[in-house]
């Protein structure tokens, strides 16, 4: 039998993950599409409009084809799913994949400021926690961690809101961008567009206008982050190896680093399913906030009974998930040589 390269091998490794995580996103979807029809109400009635007469609501039936059974109705939105159509939003009028080509990019600059921050200060704190450990840095790490998880987002949002927007006038308080640097839409990211438009001043008026949203919205995920990296050094820090350092005459921080290299894996894992987290998180921060992303679409599909856009919502969402947990799962096998070869050999 013929040796396969470790390329080929990782090849069908992930091939094999996208294809689960394909399951996953469609037995989402599924799950979704069946749990809409047990919404009260008369989606024909909404997309029709609040005066339209019985006839034009029979019509808005028949166009949505409501009027069929509901198994017929998911084979036809799986058709139209699969040839890349979610169909035409009964709030916009125009077709939702339009709508969330549109409206992502904006999310996604808000949950990648949101990841960042994420990762710089949960794995900060957690460092700092697990170096003081049982001194007073480290119970004061564990209470800000204990804070910042127990805040619902939408509470946090609408006092950084006030106190930091409104009264200390440090941030703006909503909008993605000030009306007078606003750049043309190219990407749909305002801070790329700004950049593309080689414009300084509005790429930073777009970040500064992302920040305290990305802020908000991190808070809950950093309390996570923070926790587990501060569990992973504690025990890193009695191995052998970073006892070994020690008597080798390393200091502190090299010391620390040693640790925290032992948290790798495990803040990867944690880091990917929370970027899923963050995306359908980002409904609440985007609401309050005013910015015009996914969450805020989602919102108000959600209000106007537009379940079409909903299933879209939800899909492109379960996207993101997948993606990021596949990500993660292909840098866990570059960063450790274990999982690589396991991954080669059920590849092979």
């Amino acid at each position: 039998m013929i040796s396969q390269t470790p390329l080929v091998m990782a090849g069908r490794f992930a091939v094999r993950h996208l294809w689960f995580l394909l399951q996953t996103v469609f037995w989402v979807v599924t799950l979704v599409f069946f749990l809409t029809k047990l919404i009260p109400g008369d989606p024909a009635r909404v997309a029709a409009g609040r005066f339209a007469t019985p006839d034009q609501v029979e019509h808005m039936r028949t166009v949505l084809h409501l009027d069929q059974p509901v198994v017929m109705q998911y084979a036809g939105f799986l058709g139209q799913m699969v040839r890349g159509d979610l169909g035409r939003s009964t709030t916009t009028h125009q077709p939702i994949l339009s709508d969330l080509a549109t409206r992502l990019p904006m999310t996604l600059q808000v949950v990648a400021i949101g990841m960042a921050m994420t990762a710089l200060v949960g794995i900060g704190l957690g460092t700092i926690a697990a170096s003081a450990r049982q001194k007073k840095g480290d119970l004061t790490v564990r209470i800000l961690l204990a804070l910042a998880g127990g805040i619902p987002i939408f509470w946090a949002a609408i006092i950084l809101q006030w106190w930091l927007g409104h009264r200390l006038q440090l941030f703006p308080i909503s909008g993605a961008t000030s009306y007078a640097l606003a750049m043309p839409a190219r990407t749909g990211a305002t801070v790329i567009d700004a950049a593309l438009a080689g414009n300084g001043e509005a790429v930073w008026d777009a970040f500064i206008h992302l920040l305290l949203p990305a802020i908000c919205l991190s808070l809950p995920f950093i309390a996570v982050v923070g926790r587990n990296v501060r569990s992973s050094m504690i025990g890193a820090l009695s191995s052998d190896y970073v006892l070994f350092s020690i008597a080798c005459g390393a200091g502190p921080v090299r010391v620390a680093f040693h640790a925290l290299r032992a948290t790798i894996a495990p803040t990867l894992t944690i880091l990917g399913m929370q970027c899923g987290w963050m995306t359908s998180a980002s409904l609440l921060i985007e609401t309050t906030f005013g910015i015009p992303g996914i969450g805020a679409y989602l919102a108000a599909a959600a209000v106007n009974q537009d379940i079409f856009a909903v299933l879209g919502c939800v899909l492109v969402i379960g996207t993101v998930f997948a993606c990021a947990n596949l990500i993660v799962d292909l840098l866990q096998i570059w960063l450790d040589p274990r999982l690589r070869s396991t991954a080669a050999s059920q590849g092979a």
